[in-house]
């Protein structure tokens, strides 16, 4: 499984980092996430989903 941010359309909200804090890091600016490892372990997926369904941009891709 793997996961994106599309930069284009974070704002900020954080939920993903809420969600998975081991899959998201935010900028200390702005607060966008960006994915540490597009890779993510089995152990987190149901975490990466969670995110995802968080968005309320639907700026987070899981493959």
């Amino acid at each position: 499984m793997k996961v994106e941010v599309d930069p284009h359309r974070c704002q900020g909200h954080t939920l993903c980092a809420m969600a998975a804090p081991t899959l998201f890091e935010l900028s200390d600016i702005d607060g966008h996430a960006t994915a540490v490892d597009t890779e993510v372990p089995a152990d987190l997926a149901e975490s990466a989903r969670e995110a995802y369904r968080s968005c309320p941009e639907q700026a987070i891709s899981v493959l």
